[in-house]
């Protein structure tokens, strides 16, 4: 996992509220099989929307309280967040071409 890609508390609010562009928040954990079959499609969606989009993680495991602030029931969940807050969300895993549509509605 490209560990520049993983939030936690100290960074979410800097790297997801306050950005300037939408992000793309994928909350995963490790034992969530759904999660890592679309792990490398995250890490390729971040490098091609570099400079038009954000793309972060967040292991609901180690970071519960972002989970639970965000109401994440099941994952993987993806949240793209605009102007610092959540304008739109996709639970469960779909290929890449799908997910990437789905940040791109939102630049």
């Amino acid at each position: 996992m490209g560990s520049n890609l993983t939030l936690d508390k100290a960074n979410f609010d800097q790297e997801v509220l306050n950005s300037d562009v939408p992000v793309l928040v994928d909350f995963w954990a490790t034992w969530c099989r759904p999660c890592i079959a679309i792990g490398p499609h995250i890490e390729e969606i971040a490098a091609e929307m570099q400079g038009k989009a954000k793309v972060f993680k967040v292991n609901v495991d180690e970071e519960g309280d972002i989970g639970m602030k965000y109401g994440i029931m099941s994952i993987p969940a993806l949240l793209v967040f605009k102007g610092g807050k959540e304008v739109d969300r996709m639970i469960g895993a779909g290929p890449k071409d799908q997910i990437k549509a789905f940040l791109e509605r939102h630049l």
